[in-house]
């Protein structure tokens, strides 16, 4: 059973009962592979991430980055190999590129490892996702990306909604009419398993520009 986690961020540590049902899903613990969101630049060592499975006591036997310093085919083997997959938070559009350009997704998609995305990383797993510049993004023209598409839904990870709400249901309303977006702030998580869907913290669900806060289930 292919089990996710779209994360928002989280300025101290997971939870008590997110690390709880992290460690019941990560059960083989050979390799980390994660995917910077500064690709190109070198400034991502996941240092962060890393710590918030470090302090639940999910530990590997090895570690791996992946950004433009590690050649295509050796990236596509780090993937293939992988118990958990991480796609760090940061700059959405550049992981966004380096994704196609290292021809990973699909890889991902595919992959039977565990895959967690924060923020960034989050947004970059789902379906599609609005990039605009109301939204933070420092584009002049809005745009509709693919994702990996992991699950059949959208993600607006880490955004200020408590006061942002109206814009998020004005920007969102559109692609909200093609398919479910989930949305939430920090120290918030979706976990798709299966086909069930888990949440914690405030996440809310926008269907058809309607939008509601969902119950925690985690």
């Amino acid at each position: 059973m292919k089990t996710h986690y779209y994360l928002g961020w989280f300025n101290d540590f997971f939870p008590d009962n997110l690390g709880k049902v992290l460690q019941e899903d990560i059960i083989e613990r050979k390799s980390l592979v994660m995917i910077s969101s500064t690709p190109f630049v070198d400034e991502d060592n996941g240092t962060t991430e890393r710590s918030w499975l470090d302090q639940v006591g999910i530990m590997f036997d090895e570690y791996h980055l992946i950004n433009c310093r590690v050649h295509k085919e050796d990236a596509k083997i780090l993937i293939e190999n992988a118990s958990v997959i991480f796609l760090l938070g940061g700059n959405t559009l550049a992981q966004n590129e380096f994704l196609m350009e290292y021809e990973l997704s699909n890889l991902i998609k595919n992959s039977k490892a565990v895959v967690l995305g924060a923020s960034a990383g989050a947004i970059n797993m789902s379906a599609k996702w609005l990039c605009s510049k109301n939204l933070g993004y420092k584009v002049e023209i809005n745009a509709v990306y693919d994702g990996i598409g992991l699950d059949n839904f959208s993600i607006l990870s880490h955004f200020d909604l408590e006061n942002n709400m109206a814009l998020v249901q004005r920007e969102l309303a559109p692609l909200s009419e093609e398919m479910n977006i989930y949305v939430s702030n920090k120290d918030c998580a979706v976990r798709a398993k299966g086909e069930k869907i888990d949440i914690l913290g405030n996440v809310y669900l926008m269907s058809r520009s309607k939008i509601h806060k969902l119950a925690e289930t985690l």
